[in-house]
């Protein structure tokens, strides 16, 4: 195959006798000698060889040798292929009129040959290195296709190679989910709209799995209307007695120091409030609200970080007591402050989706069917919009969901599999040990190592690698590279790659939108793609794009928003009838502390098992 001229000028035109001088009649020489239509190895080391080719100085684009593209050498019958890494003029002189020398480097890849009633074959490394002189050119479509081809039962398309769109860029949807997968690029280069591609394809391709979506922009609803279930501030319910004492404490105390003498008294005071409710239980009180037998501790005794509820009402309750005691076990000042704690996390508005109505009664069947999609009533995908949950307690919200997602994956036995996809993962689960919240790192770091023998896998979406926690990423053996211009980032990325592609990613600052560079588990070969370009109904978009045209403006209501009032939307939430807002000028005084042992947080000391009264709502609060 002729590589480097077509014997086509650029105007289109053959080459003629009316095309005079000695550069004419040499690329006329050049052409009728075949020997010269492609390029021969003049070195060659254990992972690479280097091709010096003749090519015509007006040469039709794209003929010649390219970085990014494959090539073969003949070796008999067998080709060598190779991943063209540089390529540059010989001596730094390029003649438009002559015959210029050009010398390319190629990362070796691997062979293709050809079986008897099996067509072509590719397989990775090399047993036989090409001799010096050997014949290089460029791949043909026939070896292109068998280089790429993906004969798995779960493979499926999701774009086009860069050298040839006409070829399918394939993957393995098992391969990709079971040992993980991670996409990174910079902002803006379609790493969104590749990931909803990415879980379209494996909704469709594994009928037990559920996809908990953790979206920071609120941008996935839109990319998955009619085919996920979406939960934001106002609807979402993560009640707080599925929290771990870790995970409480750190709502507690928002991200500051905790003091380890008011720590000691919420671990009694939690394991206190979860004995009362099994008494309560084991009395009749419980009603409707029964604990199931799967989550009960051994002899009937709440184990300390078990999924069973118990109410805020029996925590303040064991505060003041300890208070009214004349020798407390406890500092007088940590009881105090950690009461005082307690009580403006749990009347906080922002945090209603741990302390609202799911927090009253055992509604664990309630929260996980919404969140995981059990039954999924046609729905398998979950979006969490976490945009309106407050900062300090997204890395906790975190922490619990990824803990609930091996749990589920692993007690379903098999009939469930979960896939956590994590947006901007490098939020919650940092590069420095020091940042973060570590029992967050602790439960996405088990998913990533022990995940897959259970069905709990994981998805990581980031624009910094580099700010990434290493140990999570390595566990991803699947990685989807875009356009990456931080050069910490881009080396991030290069170490993960085996050394003989490492020349893949040598030009990943200049890929285009929606390109990338994937290798790993899920495809045959590293590869140069585009993502197919998908309806713009079917792209992410946040709300406040939607509406950005409206350019609707109104101060009282951001000021309502910002403060977490908004009388109609706190009464729908209570499931009473919207009011008018109050007027501006109208002033309430600041609500003052409640009373030592004023039962706040759960109604009087019955609430859901077996109590006359209800926890306050926060329609009431605002009152």
């Amino acid at each position: 195959m002729n590589f480097y001229d077509t014997g086509q000028r650029r105007d289109g035109h053959a080459h003629g006798p009316q095309d005079g001088g000695d550069g004419a009649q040499e690329r006329r020489d050049i052409q009728r000698n075949r020997d010269l239509t492609a390029g021969r190895v003049v070195n060659c080391t254990g992972s690479t060889v280097t091709i010096a080719s003749p090519v015509a100085g007006d040469a039709a684009p794209g003929a010649g040798w390219t970085i990014g593209n494959l090539a073969s050498i003949n070796i008999g019958a067998a080709r060598i292929v190779g991943f063209v890494r540089s390529v540059e003029a010989m001596g730094g002189v390029w003649s438009p009129d002559g015959v210029n020398e050009v010398v390319a480097v190629l990362d070796l890849l691997g062979e293709i040959t050809e079986q008897p009633g099996a067509g072509l074959q590719f397989q990775r490394g090399i047993k036989v290195y090409p001799p010096l002189g050997a014949i290089a050119h460029r791949i043909r479509h026939a070896d292109l296709c068998a280089v790429y081809a993906m004969e798995k039962a779960g493979a499926v398309s999701v774009g086009a190679l860069t050298q040839d769109a006409t070829i399918p860029a394939t993957i393995d949807i098992g391969g990709m989910l079971e040992r993980h997968f991670a996409v990174v690029g910079t902002t803006g280069v379609g790493k969104s709209t590749s990931v909803s591609l990415l879980m379209r394809k494996a909704v469709a391709e594994r009928p037990r799995l559920r996809v908990i979506v953790l979206d920071p922009h609120n941008e996935f609803a839109a990319a998955f209307r009619g085919h996920a279930h979406v939960l934001d501030a106002k609807t979402f319910e993560l009640p707080f007695w599925l929290f771990r004492l870790e995970e409480f404490a750190e709502v507690a105390f928002r991200g500051r120091e905790k003091p380890q003498g008011e720590i000691d008294i919420l671990r009694e005071a939690v394991e206190q409030a979860r004995d009362a409710s099994l008494a309560a239980m084991r009395n009749g009180g419980g009603g409707p609200s029964l604990l199931k037998r799967s989550f009960r501790g051994s002899g009937d005794t709440a184990a300390a970080d078990k999924p069973l509820p118990f109410r805020m009402t029996d925590i303040f309750q064991f505060i003041d007591e300890e208070m009214g005691r004349l020798e407390s076990r406890f500092n007088r000042f940590d009881l105090k402050s950690l009461r005082y704690r307690l009580k403006e996390v749990a009347e906080d508005p922002s945090f209603g989706f741990m302390f609202g109505r799911c927090a009253v009664d055992d509604s664990i069947e309630e929260v996980f069917s919404r969140i995981f999609r059990i039954p999924d009533e046609g729905r398998r995908i979950c979006v969490l919009q976490l945009a309106g949950i407050p900062s300090d307690a997204i890395n906790v919200v975190v922490s619990v969901l990824a803990r609930l997602s091996f749990d589920i994956a692993m007690l379903s036995e098999g009939a469930a599999e979960v896939l956590l996809l994590c947006e901007e993962a490098h939020r919650y689960i940092p590069a420095d040990p020091r940042l973060g919240f570590f029992p967050t790192r602790a439960a996405v770091g088990r998913i990533a190592k022990e995940g897959r023998k259970y069905g709990a896998y994981l998805g990581i979406v980031t624009q910094r690698p580099s700010e990434l926690d290493q140990t999570i990423l390595s566990q991803c053996s699947t990685i989807f590279a875009m356009r990456l211009a931080n050069e910490r980032d881009q080396e991030i990325i290069r170490s993960a790659i085996p050394d003989s592609s490492a020349g893949i990613l040598g030009f990943l600052s200049a890929i285009g939108n929606r390109e990338a560079i994937a290798f790993g588990e899920a495809v045959a070969t590293p590869m140069r793609m585009r993502f197919v370009d998908i309806a713009p109904e079917e792209r992410p978009c946040t709300a406040q794009a939607e509406k950005r045209a409206d350019g609707a403006l109104n101060l009282a209501s951001l000021i309502g928003k910002m403060r977490g009032v908004d009388a109609p939307r706190a009464a729908a939430q209570a499931g009473d009838p919207p009011r008018p807002a109050p007027q501006a000028a109208a002033r309430r005084p600041a609500p003052s502390l409640p009373a030592a042992g004023d039962g706040y947080g759960g109604g009087a000391h019955g609430g859901p098992f077996g109590g006359t009264e209800s926890w306050p709502t926060y329609s009431e609060k605002s009152r």
